[in-house]
């Protein structure tokens, strides 16, 4: 059963059931932050059971339900379906995708003022396969990315992927400690000068913690991780 487990003031994190991509086992993970007032921020949804449902009532209303990027996607349906007030967000490229929801205006750089003054987002792009907006909660120090660190520890990819996927994810060193995006990303980044002031802003605001939806979230010394973890932008 899905447990929400509290990784800092205001904020909590819950593990998903694994889903496939293109072959390839992946967990889930989604964080939900509870903003100044009471309504609650769900960043990328993962599937919502009666007992997890039971948990996030318990801490407050379910405002806002925010895709990161056109792949965290999957769930926002059944979430609207049902908390139907509940506002949907995320870039333009999640919007293009899922013609089908109801979003808000287009996640950017700058956060909107439903809740700019307890999280902070950062736009990656210059890549024509993937854009995603990173964010930071405040008060817990703790930075949000969903594709742009992929942490898989030996035992996740042991237990659920082949021995040739495996041997893919260390060349890709998508595995601790490297924790880097996918290369096929990586390569795919053409223009990165906007991606670079992305991460710098993100740097400054100097994470204590790193929570991504792939992989081992790292509970210390975030900014440090995140400096290795960008530093192919160059």
């Amino acid at each position: 059963m899905t447990e929400l487990i509290p990784i800092g003031d205001s904020i909590w994190l819950a593990e998903g059931a694994v889903v496939s991509f293109y072959g390839f086992p992946y967990p889930t993970r989604m964080v939900i932050v509870r903003l100044q007032g009471g309504d609650l921020w769900i960043w990328s949804p993962i599937g919502l059971s009666a007992n997890l449902r039971r948990q996030v009532d318990a801490l407050g209303r379910v405002t806002h339900l925010v895709s990161p990027n056109r792949i965290h996607h999957l769930y926002l349906q059944d979430w609207r379906a049902s908390y139907p007030a509940a506002k949907i967000w995320g870039p333009a490229s999640t919007i293009r995708k899922r013609r089908d929801l109801q979003f808000q205006a287009a996640l950017t750089d700058a956060a909107p003022a439903e809740w700019s003054s307890d999280i902070d987002q950062f736009w990656f792009r210059g890549s024509p396969a993937l854009d995603e907006i990173v964010f930071f909660h405040r008060s817990s120090r703790t930075a949000i990315l969903a594709d742009l660190s992929e942490n898989f520890s030996a035992a996740f990819l042991q237990a659920h992927w082949a021995p040739w996927q495996q041997s893919i994810a260390k060349f890709w060193k998508i595995v601790e400690p490297y924790g880097l995006a996918p290369l096929e990303l990586r390569v795919s980044w053409l223009r990165r000068a906007s991606a670079r002031e992305a991460r710098d802003r993100l740097l400054a605001c100097d994470p204590a913690q790193v929570v991504m939806a792939h992989g081992e979230w790292q509970k210390s010394d975030g900014r440090a991780y995140l400096a290795r973890v960008f530093a192919w932008l160059g």
